[in-house]
């Protein structure tokens, strides 16, 4: 389960559902794989006002993973150099920023492998095997 999922996910008990703390799910004891990737800079671009930027620093904090800034870059940011010309690679090619490789590895390049997905709120742990959480709620907290 890639990181940038956790920042769409909140915890599914209704009584959550108005709480603020219900997101984002907090990570613990989670197994982590890195499955490294090519830095896809448009998507990082398109993505950036998307992402809730407080939320995922924090997540990246709790797993010990690179520091983000605290302020959400600007999509110039995640280039490298800023002059006409600058920041180009052969081809014409885009050269990634250390922010967009921090960012890249933390959303797209980190996994959760196995561990529990906790809510801030109530409390209720989602178990995550396999790469995949398991949303589903027994009856008594639907």
């Amino acid at each position: 389960m890639k990181l940038l999922t956790l920042n769409f996910l909140t915890c599914a008990i209704k009584s959550c559902k108005t709480s603020p703390a219900s997101f984002p799910l907090h990570p613990r004891d989670a197994e982590l794989e890195i499955v490294e990737a090519d830095v896809n800079l448009a998507f990082l671009q398109n993505i950036l006002p998307r992402l809730m930027w407080a939320e995922l620093r924090t997540i990246a904090s709790e797993l010990g993973l690179p520091t983000l800034p605290e302020d959400i870059p600007e999509r110039e940011a995640l280039v490298e150099g800023r002059g006409e010309g600058e920041g180009e690679g052969e081809g014409g090619e885009q050269i990634p920023s250390q922010t967009a490789k921090d960012l890249h590895r933390v959303l797209l390049e980190t996994c959760i492998q196995e561990g529990k997905l906790v809510c801030g709120n109530c409390g209720h742990e989602y178990a995550v095997k396999e790469g995949v959480a398991n949303f589903l709620l027994p009856g008594h907290l639907v």
